[in-house]
């Protein structure tokens, strides 16, 4: 089973970086004039996959609430690539004055750094984080012509089996990897740069599976479309009280996507409280609780400590997990 970055992605990462070092030192005194005015205009929340998947539809329901708090818009920017790494390097270099935040995704911070090089890699100690979101749950679904109905079916195919994930470096990827390893399940492994993309290859039997978030797939499970073959969470999703758990099925996967929202590093203190105050104004809101409700989003809406806290932890947890299995999530193994 192979996995490579493109060269494009490890070329756009690079940039990143250098621009990410051309413009951080300027960050902490932009921030400070211009925060007892805040927000001095639109505030930009940039979004590092594609519009339509779950990430974007979280940062415009985050977005339409709070700009109401704030009393200035907040667009959403969608620059997809790698993970969301190249916007990440992007927000992180701008003055850290508040007008610029970024939709962070856990797999990004926790799983990406195994599967890219050391300078790649982001540090949740890169940006502010302002608050934690959300936890979204992976489902395996796979092609009506792919013959499967259950993943015993796959784990007896006894042939190689196409799978798509969100992307390298993806709890996407990791959950399919590790279940694929333990089961010894021989797969292609097709990238794609969020669960919009995957699911249309899977709804055109390009890919015969994809691991993908659950309130993204929902809508064509429920269409019979696409067939459920397990989730990845501890117990059964109550939104698939039928569909069982990795873990129930004797495969020990234990990975969700969590998200936040960040500024850069230096972002003033009174700018945070500013932001954090209109966030949990939307988290109170009908209209957002509806919007978790409706999507299968089970509320995480911690501080920016916590998250720190919590990441670095998941990060130890999938290390040790990549390492016990022996699996390379760049395809070096």
């Amino acid at each position: 089973m192979k996995h490579f970055p493109t060269r494009r992605t490890v070329l756009g990462v690079a940039s990143a970086v250098t621009l990410l070092a051309l413009t951080a030192c300027g960050n902490v005194a932009g921030g400070k004039a211009n925060s007892a005015n805040y927000p001095s205009g639109p505030i930009n929340l940039t979004v590092g996959q594609a519009a339509g998947g779950s990430t974007d539809l979280i940062a415009r329901a985050l977005a339409e609430g709070a700009s109401k708090t704030l009393g200035q818009p907040m667009p959403v920017v969608n620059k997809p690539g790698a993970n969301g790494a190249l916007a990440t390097k992007e927000v992180a270099g701008k003055p850290a004055d508040g007008q610029e935040l970024v939709l962070l995704t856990a797999s990004l911070i926790t799983i990406t750094p195994l599967a890219v090089t050391q300078d790649e890699a982001i540090s949740v100690d890169d940006l502010d984080i302002i608050a934690g979101l959300s936890q979204d749950d992976y489902v395996l679904v796979a092609s009506t012509q792919s013959g499967f109905k259950t993943f015993k079916d796959v784990a007896g195919a006894g042939r190689n089996v196409t799978f798509g994930t969100t992307g390298v470096g993806t709890g996407s990827q990791l959950a399919q990897t590790v279940l694929f390893k333990q089961a010894e399940v021989k797969g292609t492994d097709i990238p794609f740069d969020s669960g919009k993309p995957a699911l249309t290859a899977v709804l055109g039997n390009q890919v015969e599976l994809a691991t993908i978030q659950l309130g993204e797939a929902m809508p064509q499970i429920v269409a019979g479309k696409v067939s459920p073959l397990l989730v990845f969470s501890e117990e059964r999703n109550s939104y698939l009280p039928d569909t069982p758990t990795a873990k129930e099925t004797g495969y020990d996967v234990p990975v969700a996507q969590y998200r936040a929202v960040a500024a850069p590093k230096g972002t003033p203190a009174e700018v945070k409280e500013k932001l954090l105050a209109a966030f949990q104004d939307t988290f109170k809101s009908d209209a957002y609780k509806e919007f978790n409700k409706k999507n299968m989003l089970t509320p995480k809406e911690i501080s920016g400590e916590e998250v720190v806290a919590d990441w670095k932890g998941y990060a130890a947890k999938y290390k040790e997990l990549v390492e016990k299995y022996d699996i390379s999530l760049s395809g070096n193994k």
